[in-house]
């Protein structure tokens, strides 16, 4: 019974993380029917400016989230205005976003590997290598910060999307584009926020996995295969089914690594990924597409 709690616990604090990570990107498909496949990697490259801080200036990962996340915001914004607009007419303009994300990843990538090599990097904060001890079970202090973290800034973003006037113009985008722009709402300034909010969370979520998680340029192929699941199984463009799949998805991976082994852990998520296309494919929270 001990055990079956301590991987619950290690499994739901590894949700939140993964939760934010999926936020983004579900975010942006939601509102621009952008498939990011390049958001893993500017996790990554969040991760390598949080490590870079913390190794030249001392800076905590945590405490440098007040870097991370304006400079990926100003960022993201900056690669909507310049390459999105272009292509925002076009049929087929998710395929597009596709094959366009997919090649801003390996450009991301190759510039990483060139700039700070292939070398596995993590930073090392005090609370990054502690743990508090309840009774028989512990709790790794480094993935409690990182999750306590995450939920705060999902809850934030929550309330920017229900109590602010943009965030009206986002839910609206996200439930109809054409009628939001029909009804008077600046749909490509809605969509650039949108852009750099989604890249903002990337942000965020490097700096908190810098210190949960070893990472190298090439890693985010690992995480972006996961993150799509997880937004897949919750339903494309729900923060609450992304939230959802991080959460339970963890948790089953986590008691799957403990009781039959760690290699089998990320079939968990694509076993998921393909029960849910087979018999929901729209996802636990996604709607249904009309004809």
């Amino acid at each position: 019974m001990t055990a079956s709690v301590q991987v619950l616990i290690l499994g739901l604090l590894l949700g939140g993380v993964y939760a934010l990570m999926a936020s983004g990107l579900t975010l942006l498909f939601g509102v621009m029917r952008v498939v990011n496949l390049a958001h893993a990697a500017f996790i990554v490259l969040a991760a390598f400016l949080s490590f870079f801080l913390w190794e030249g200036l001392g800076i905590d990962p945590l405490v440098s989230l007040v870097v991370t996340v304006p400079v990926f915001f100003v960022f993201g914004m900056a690669i909507y205005r310049l390459v999105f607009p272009r292509i925002e007419g076009s049929p087929r303009f998710t395929e597009m976003t596709v094959l366009m994300t997919f090649g801003f990843a390996f450009i991301a990538e190759g510039l990483m590997s060139y700039f700070f090599t292939g070398i596995f990097r993590q930073t090392k904060p005090p609370y990054a290598q502690d743990a508090i001890l309840l009774g028989p079970l512990y709790v790794p202090t480094g993935q409690l910060y990182a999750a306590i973290t995450s939920i705060v800034l999902l809850v934030a973003l929550w309330a920017f999307l229900k109590y602010t006037r943009t965030g009206y113009g986002v839910r609206a985008t996200m439930q109809n584009r054409d009628a939001a722009q029909l009804v008077g709402v600046d749909v490509r300034r809605v969509s650039t926020v949108a852009f750099g909010i989604g890249m903002a969370l990337a942000g965020a979520a490097g700096a908190l996995i810098s210190f949960v998680f070893p990472f190298y340029p090439s890693r985010h192929w690992q995480w972006i295969a996961i993150l799509l699941a997880l937004v897949v199984l919750g339903g494309m463009g729900s923060l609450k089914g992304a939230v959802v799949g991080a959460l339970g998805l963890a948790v089953i991976s986590s008691f799957i690594s403990t009781h039959v082994g760690a290699v089998w852990a990320p079939i968990t998520f694509f076993g998921a990924l393909f029960l849910m296309l087979m018999i929901k494919p729209e996802g636990l929270f996604g709607k249904k597409a009309r004809a």
